[in-house]
C-alpha cells in the first residue's frame, strides 16, 4: 500500500529559484533582435495623433508590428483576444487583419495609452 500523505510531504512549495522567473541573458537577446523596430516604434511616445502615426509606421515599416507581443509580456506571435464585439487571433509575425483593427488592440489592450501619456518613455527601455 502506498503512504500518498509522506509522498505529499516529500513535495517542495515550489520549483522556482531565483533565474525561474526572468531569464535576463535571454530577454536582452531577443530585445537586442528587434531594437530597431523598437526605436521606430518610439516615435509614438507623448504623441498627440498616436493612431494616425502608428498607422503611418505600421505602412511603412510593417516589421514593427512585430514588437507589439513583447510589449505585452508575450513570446507568441499570435495573440487571441475575445470580447463583446468578437474573437480575434492576431498574428504580428505575417499580419491577418487591417491595420483598425490593429489599431483596435492597442486601443483595447492599453498600449495606446501607456505610449501616448508617457507611462513609459522607452519601448527599447521598457
Amino acid at each position: 500500500m502506498r503512504d500518498f500523505d509522506s509522498w505529499l510531504g516529500t513535495f517542495r512549495e515550489s520549483i522556482a529559484d531565483y533565474t525561474y522567473y526572468v531569464d535576463f541573458p535571454s530577454v536582452i537577446k531577443n530585445v537586442e533582435k528587434i531594437k530597431i523596430e523598437l526605436n521606430i516604434l518610439n516615435v509614438l511616445v507623448g504623441s498627440k495623433n498616436i493612431e494616425n502615426e502608428f498607422e503611418i509606421i505600421i505602412t511603412k515599416y510593417p516589421e514593427t508590428l512585430k514588437c507589439i507581443p513583447i510589449l505585452i509580456a508575450k513570446r507568441e506571435m499570435e495573440v487571441y483576444a475575445e470580447d463583446e464585439e468578437g474573437s480575434y487571433n492576431f498574428r504580428f509575425d505575417n499580419p491577418n487583419y487591417s491595420i483598425e483593427e490593429y489599431k483596435m488592440f492597442m486601443r483595447k489592450t492599453g498600449l495606446f495609452d501607456l505610449i501616448q501619456n508617457r507611462i513609459i518613455n522607452n519601448l527599447y527601455s521598457y
